[in-house]
């Protein structure tokens, strides 16, 4: 399907005539194909949105356009399912194969027969719930939300909503309150009708979302009776980040000690506080030891150190981003200087470094208080005359013992989601394992990543270990696979998901963002601007809470 679109391209350049049914078409094409007023039928694209891998960012852009457009009408995805066969691939490990998998003789374009919505097996793909969502037809809108006014739009051409029932819940801080049912649907096909919900009070302290989902009175064909046909989120009041300044945690009656500082070791500046050690590489100016009420929250040799790199997607890899941004998979970190000082009873670290790959600096500063929580600023200042390529995340990972295998977290979900690809989640309360975070996609990626999360939770079964709250809405993951792992390199591999062995750790990536995933093809489009991240300065300030028993330490 590659080489059908490049031919395609070249021969059309991708401008339209009357008789064009086009692909691949990017989203300033369609426009300017909405805008004509002499359009005598609507554009249909015949291929579109490839659906490759950890993909479908940007779906939303289309179907935008789509519905604003009456001369667009829409088109037809490639693909529906991955095409790969069950196969005994390394060791005996099942594997579903593709070009290059049967014999060295066959001509092969590697994993192009595998770009569906839904695997082999017709489990869905994460991106599909993307497409569903968008591929409804009940949309809902604010009226005025603070009496539980809201719209109801029928996009149906030829039934009434009748046939359904709307349930609703009114969410504070991502807990539900209080929930409802509408009965009776009066709106008419393409038509708009307001309708009251008796949703209560709500007030400016916290967050409140409101949740609308239309089921099925009755079962439909294979649709039992309930099912979701249609969903949205609404936002009443919306989220304020917490004040991101560390305090000491104050007892009465007791003075506050602040954490004492063994200077004379010649490796490490070891950090001891009440129940916690803290211990920093001088040599590379980062956290490398963290342990509170005896807990070992980081892998022996693991750090927590500044990231750039996501394991290429298959889009990325047809971009040519893992060349294109290599300079960041080894930026040349160099620490030039490393401090620290006791400021309020609290241990204040810093270390600054030069990243002659990238043309830019790096400063990190810890604040820690006397209970061990860490407060960390990741601060890049760019050379504004370098000519440095993007990036692909900006943010910071640590290794973790492997038994931290619950994430509970406030943000969108269940699904993974992306900065592009985020419009189908929910925000809520999620409480899931690390190995549901990862998607065995057919050639492994960047895979398990949530998006607008509010707080973050890496705990054992016993309920220690680390909160996660930043300065605005961040992104994390949490996988039993490094990045390394999951990357073929500088060239697209051989490879698939089950053969890549999970290691001995939970390696939690922390971002204040990640680029987007991109959809328009797999063979040169980039993410929209909007979900790339440029060279530039960025600075990212986060917190690190101990917790025990699921609750953090105070």
């Amino acid at each position: 399907d590659s080489s059908r679109a490049v031919q395609y391209e070249q021969a059309h350049g991708n401008e339209f005539t009357d008789i064009d049914c086009p692909m691949y078409a990017d989203y300033k094409h369609m426009e300017r194909y909405g805008q004509r007023t002499d359009a005598k039928k609507p554009l249909i694209q015949c291929e579109y949105a490839h659906a490759m891998g950890n993909s479908q960012g940007g779906f939303k852009e289309y179907w935008d356009l789509i519905r604003k457009y009456p001369n667009l009408q829409g088109g037809f995805i490639w693909d529906f399912v991955d095409q790969s066969v069950r196969w005994k691939g390394k060791d005996g490990v099942t594997i579903y194969a593709y070009g290059g998998d049967f014999n060295r003789y066959d001509g092969s374009d590697k994993n192009f027969c595998d770009n569906g919505l839904i695997s082999p097996d017709r489990v869905p793909n994460p991106h599909m719930y993307e497409v569903g969502y968008y591929y409804q037809n009940i949309w809902t809108t604010p009226a005025d939300l603070k009496n539980g006014e809201v719209n109801v739009y029928n996009e149906n051409f030829f039934r009434d909503l009748s046939a359904y029932y709307m349930d609703w819940q009114l969410l504070a801080n991502g807990k539900v309150i209080r929930t409802g049912r509408v009965e009776n649907l009066n709106v008419a096909p393409q038509q708009t009708a307001k309708v009251k919900l008796n949703i209560g009070k709500t007030c400016e302290c916290k967050e409140w979302l409101l949740n609308v989902t239309y089921r099925l009175k009755n079962r439909e064909g294979l649709l039992p009776a309930g099912y979701a046909v249609a969903k949205d989120q609404l936002i009443l009041n919306p989220y304020k980040a917490p004040a991101m300044d560390l305090k000491n945690v104050e007892v009465v009656n007791t003075p506050t000690v602040a954490p004492q500082i063994q200077e004379n070791d010649w490796r490490y500046l070891i950090i001891n506080g009440d129940n916690f050690r803290l211990e920093f590489n001088k040599h590379t100016g980062y956290l490398n030891r963290y342990n509170v009420a005896g807990t070992e929250l980081m892998n022996e040799d693991a750090e927590l150190a500044p990231n750039f790199w996501r394991a290429p997607t298959d889009n990325d890899f047809g971009a040519g981003l893992q060349q294109k941004f290599a300079a960041w998979k080894n930026p040349g970190l160099k620490l030039t200087s490393f401090k620290w000082e006791t400021v309020d009873n609290q241990t204040v670290v810093r270390a600054e470094y030069e990243m002659k790959n990238v043309s830019a600096k790096l400063d990190l500063t810890y604040v820690i208080n006397n209970k061990g929580a860490v407060k960390v600023t990741q601060k890049m200042t760019a050379d504004p005359q370098a000519k440095v390529s993007h990036m692909f995340r900006f943010g910071m990972q640590m290794q973790m013992p492997k038994t931290f295998e619950t994430v509970e977290y406030y943000g969108r979900g269940p699904v993974e989601n992306y900065s592009d690809r985020n419009h189908c989640t929910d925000l809520g309360l999620y409480r899931q394992s690390v190995d549901e975070q990862f998607y065995s996609y057919i050639r492994p990626q960047e895979t398990g990543t949530k998006t607008d999360i509010r707080w973050w939770k890496q705990l054992d079964d016993a309920g220690r270990g680390l909160q996660i709250v930043a300065d605005a809405p961040f992104s994390a993951s949490a996988l039993h696979y490094t990045i390394e792992s999951l990357d073929d390199g500088w060239d697209k591999g051989q490879s698939h998901s089950p053969e890549v062995k999970e290691a001995n750790l939970t390696n939690l990536c922390i971002d204040k963002a990640q680029m987007g995933l991109g959809c328009v093809n797999s063979w040169g489009a980039w993410p929209l601007p909007q979900y790339q991240l440029p060279y530039g300065d960025y600075e990212f300030t986060f917190i690190l809470t101990p917790v025990q028993h699921g609750i953090e330490i105070e």
